[in-house]
C-alpha cells in the first residue's frame, strides 16, 4: 500500500493548501478478477437466422391472409358463377367430373379448407436461401479473403435477382418450381429450432469451457468429459484466423481460441466459437502473465 501523502491544492479561504482526493466517477469503477471463464459454442449457434427468418416470414404470411385450397387434379377456375340466392357473380373452383373439392371429415364445412400462404414466391426463395447459408456457414470453414468474396457474391446475387424480379421466371424455367410454405409451416420450423437453439446455447454449451485461474488452466474440451487442470506457466493464448462469413456476419465477433501450454511440444487446447473473443483475448493474456488483473466493471462478463 502506498504511504505517499495525497496531492494538495489551493485553499479558497487563503489558508494553507488542502489535500485533494480523487473520487472515481460512476464510469471509472474497476474490479479485481482472479480468474476468467471462457465458454465455447457449438455450430448450432450460427443457425439463429433460420428461426428468426421463419418468424418474420410467418408474420408476413399471416398479415397477407391469402388462402390456398387443396384440390384434386384437373380443377379449374370458373369465372362469373352466380350462386343461388345471389346476384353478384363470383369466381369459383370447379372440380373435374366425379371428383370432390372436399372429402371425408371436411364435407361438413361451408368452404374449401385452405392454408394461409403468400402470393409472393420470393418468400420461399428467402427461406431456402437462409437455410442453405446457415447450413454452409456452420459446416464449411472459409477463412480470410475467400470467405469475404463468397459472402459478397452470394448477397449480391440474391439481392439483385430479388430487385429485378427474376426469381419467378428462373424458377418457372427450372421445371416450373413454385417455392411456397404456409404460415404454419414456417412456425413448425422456427419454434422447435428456437427452443433447441436456446437450450444448446444457454445450457448445453455451458459445459464446454476454459477457466484461466491463478497459475493454472482448467478446461473441458468435450461436453461430458471431466475437468483437466494444467499449469499456465509459459502458456501462449491466441486466436485463429477469422472466417468473415461465420464469425462476423453470423457470430457478431465470435472466434476460435487456441491455448498452447509447455512449449511447442506441449498440449494444445482449442475452444471454438467464443463470443466477443477480441474483447476477452487481451484480458486472458494479461491474466496468464499477471495471475490477477484489474479491469473496468463489465469487461470480463459474458
Amino acid at each position: 500500500m502506498s504511504t505517499a501523502p495525497p496531492p494538495t491544492g489551493p485553499n479558497p479561504s487563503g489558508g494553507p493548501p488542502v489535500p485533494v482526493y480523487q473520487v472515481p466517477g460512476p464510469g471509472d469503477q474497476k474490479r479485481r478478477i482472479d480468474y476468467l471463464i471462457v465458454y465455447g459454442h457449438s455450430n448450432l449457434f450460427y443457425w439463429w437466422p433460420v428461426w428468426l427468418v421463419s418468424f418474420i416470414l410467418a408474420g408476413v404470411t399471416y398479415s397477407e391472409g391469402n388462402q390456398m385450397a387443396v384440390v384434386p387434379p384437373g380443377t379449374e377456375v370458373v369465372h362469373g358463377v352466380v350462386l343461388p340466392g345471389e346476384t353478384q357473380p363470383r369466381d369459383a373452383l370447379a372440380a373435374p367430373p366425379g371428383a370432390k373439392l372436399v372429402s371425408g371429415a371436411d364435407e361438413g364445412r361451408k368452404t374449401v379448407p385452405g392454408m394461409t400462404v403468400t402470393r409472393n414466391n420470393s418468400l420461399g426463395v428467402i427461406f431456402v436461401a437462409t437455410l442453405l447459408v446457415a447450413a454452409l456457414a456452420s459446416t464449411i470453414l472459409l477463412r480470410g479473403l475467400v470467405s469475404l468474396v463468397a459472402l459478397v457474391v452470394l448477397i449480391a446475387l440474391v439481392v439483385t435477382f430479388a430487385l429485378l424480379g427474376w426469381w419467378d421466371p428462373i424458377l418457372r424455367y427450372i421445371g416450373g418450381l413454385d417455392i411456397r410454405m404456409n404460415a404454419a409451416g414456417y412456425l413448425a420450423v422456427g419454434i422447435p429450432l428456437f427452443l433447441v437453439w436456446c437450450l444448446v446455447v444457454f445450457v448445453y454449451d455451458r459445459a464446454h469451457y476454459i477457466v484461466f485461474d491463478q497459475g493454472q488452466i482448467r478446461y473441458v474440451q468435450e461436453v461430458g468429459d471431466s475437468e483437466v487442470a494444467i499449469q499456465s506457466d509459459g502458456a501462449i493464448v491466441e486466436k485463429k484466423r477469422n472466417d468473415v462469413f461465420r464469425h462476423w456476419l453470423l457470430g457478431f465477433g465470435t472466434g476460435d481460441l487456441v491455448v498452447r501450454v509447455g512449449g511447442p511440444n506441449g498440449p494444445t487446447i482449442e475452444l471454438e466459437n467464443v463470443l466477443a473473443i477480441n474483447r476477452k483475448l487481451p484480458l486472458i493474456q494479461r491474466l496468464v502473465k499477471e495471475k490477477s488483473i484489474t479491469v473496468e466493471e463489465g469487461m470480463a462478463s459474458g
